[in-house]
């Protein structure tokens, strides 16, 4: 095993340094206040805010992840979470304005503006200390966990344990001193290294002599790896290695027809949610949280995913003989034999990048709510912009320490927590997509959409033989009902709240007849048909962009260009829709 060379190191140390200059860089300018620290004053562009999403959900262990889909069930396995574009682009059209109008700081802050009551003070703190701490430190560990298996393997002179600690400081000595500011502009840096890396990984590993002298990619393995849609049968597949990804119908429906817009998942929330209302809410206006989503969601499938699947069938040629439960480890390994001096020092900056985007932007998040939504909102509501902002710092060291504890001594024995998550969440997009567009809903819907898929999925684990996803469908059925009877055994929000939300949000639609009668002087928002077709261009522009690129890296360029071509009718669409003058909703 070949070690990294000074110019390696060279390379690594000259990243961590540029990070750190750029937190130090705005580290004032994110002290004047909580909306400067929390949301860069409400003045990034689109192509930062949306570049930002992109690199937050490009984690280090993203790369391995898809490695292992694409070791067990070729191509086709990316379905587990391609099928989030539907939800990803009713983001983008019906949602990404109507943050940035709410005007918030932390989308927990939405509970106080659109419910009232206890009820809601409570939904709001309980939130803040769950998201913001508890499941905020179970994902950065993780990502800690991912970033230790890279740094064991690439770096095995050094103890993984420190290097991991130390980057955890390193990130949360430029997050506690920029906020999102620094934050986000590193973030843009760190894509730009990320992509750049994995390019040319993917680029390199393609000349190996294993895949050349086979004739490539597609003559070195199975066909059916290359496949881009699952194989629809009458028995899901067991997951072995080395077989087409099969599923029911009933399944592939739970996934592509109910998973986008039913579960709760961090990144891909119904109705849009956590850091990702965070950068749209901290755009200049509607029209750029608008376009930065919408750049998000096709940077996110169609332009990230090319390289690490690439590289994840490389690694199946090169290292054909790693165990099942190794496979996803592949990318690394690819790395460690592909790469010479140089170009592997610029590959462990791209996970360094990666790792240190999502850290980052999870620390800011969680301080956020913590901050506003429970600090301030419940302990000391009467103090100074500048106490807060130090109180922001203290928590965002605070929360990385709880994540350190959880990586290394609760998250290891934790399994299946992606399944567990999706699960646990279905239903409670019903209450994050609908409590925008009807006015009865009300605090207690949102609490009870959040008990009933536990209870429902504690009783499929101890008394069905149903598995993921099909359990799905018996979660949101039993979480659905159980809201509508909370809501409908429950008093309805006050008749002031719901003025003053839609008086505020102007969010239209026929759900709201009952308040917007009373508020003839209000122009709400019109034209959801529109809406709607914007959002079926933007599926079929994502998924066409997505295979016609994929056909075209694996030289089937006929079909690639039919894509293609269907995904600029799309796109022409759209951009004219959008063009449109006296179009309310890009303000």
């Amino acid at each position: 095993m070949e070690q990294l060379t000074n110019l390696d190191f060279s390379i690594i140390a000259g990243y961590l340094a540029l990070t750190l200059l750029i937190g130090l860089y705005f580290s004032k300018r994110a002290s004047q206040n909580v909306s400067e620290f929390f949301l860069s004053g409400r003045q990034l562009p689109w192509w930062i805010a949306g570049t930002g999403m992109v690199a937050t959900t490009f984690a280090a262990d993203t790369p391995l992840a898809v490695t292992g889909l694409v070791a067990k069930h070729g191509i086709a396995g990316n379905w587990l979470w391609w099928t989030f574009v539907s939800g990803g682009m009713l983001t983008v059209f019906f949602f990404a304005r109507l943050w940035r109008r709410a005007n918030i700081l932390t989308d927990l802050e939405f509970i106080e503006l659109r419910y009232s009551g206890k009820p809601a003070q409570f939904l709001r703190g309980f939130k803040a200390v769950y998201f913001g701490l508890f499941i905020n430190a179970v994902i950065i560990g993780w990502v800690n966990l991912a970033m230790y298996k890279i740094i064991k393997i690439m770096l095995p002179e050094l103890n993984p344990e420190m290097v991991i600690v130390a980057c955890v400081l390193l990130t949360t000595l430029y997050s506690g001193l920029s906020g999102l500011w620094g934050v986000t502009i590193t973030d843009t840096l760190q894509f730009v290294i990320s992509m750049a890396g994995c390019i040319v990984l993917a680029v390199l590993v393609l000349d190996a002599p294993e895949i050349t002298q086979a004739g490539g990619l597609t003559k070195a393995l199975p066909e059916w790896m290359f496949d881009f849609f699952p194989v629809i049968t009458d028995k899901t597949s067991s997951g072995s290695f080395g077989s087409a990804y099969e599923l029911t119908f009933a399944s592939f429906a739970a996934m592509a027809f109910v998973q986008w817009w039913a579960s709760w998942y961090p990144g891909a929330e119904p109705g849009g949610g956590g850091y990702i209302a965070q950068r749209m809410m901290s755009a200049k206006d509607e029209k750029h949280s608008l376009l930065a989503t919408l750049w998000f969601i096709i940077a996110h499938y169609c332009l990230r995913p090319w390289p690490w699947i690439i590289v994840g069938l490389a690694s199946l040629v090169l290292f054909p003989d790693l165990p099942l439960e190794q496979k996803e480890d592949g990318f690394v390994y690819v790395m460690q034999s592909i790469l010479p001096p140089g170009l592997k020092g610029l590959l462990i900056a791209t996970f360094l990048a990666a790792y240190m985007s999502t850290l980052s932007t999870h620390l800011n998040w969680g301080t956020s709510y913590l901050v506003n939504d429970f600090y301030k909102r419940f302990i000391n509501t009467s103090a100074s912009s500048k106490h807060y902002v130090f109180i922001a710092r203290i928590f965002t060291a605070g929360i990385a320490i709880f994540a350190l504890f959880i990586t290394f001594f609760v998250l290891e024995t934790i399994t299946g927590a992606w399944e567990f998550i999706i699960q646990c969440g279905a239903g409670t997009g019903f209450v994050l997509i609908l409590r925008w567009y009807w006015w009865r809903l009300n605090a207690w819907s949102e609490i009870v959409s959040m008990i009933t898929p536990f209870v429902v999925y504690t009783w499929i684990m101890l008394f069905t033989d149903l598995e993921f996803p099909s359990s799905i469908y018996i979660i949101v059925v039993f979480t659905i009902a159980a809201t509508l009877i909370a809501t409908y055994a429950t008093q309805a929000t006050e008749e002031k709240q719901l003025l003053a939300f839609y008086s505020k949000t102007r969010v239209g639609g026929v759900l709201w007849k009952k308040v917007s009668e009373k508020l003839p002087h209000v122009e709400s928002d019109k034209g959801f048909l529109r809406l709607f077709a914007d959002w079926i261009g933007g599926v079929v522009l994502v998924y066409s962009t997505l295979f016609a690129t994929g056909k075209f890296i694996f030289g089937e360029h006929q079909q690639a260009i039919v894509y293609y071509a269907i995904a600029l009718l799309a796109g022409t669409f759209i951009y004219i829709d959008l063009s449109r003058k006296g179009w309310n909703n890009l303000k």
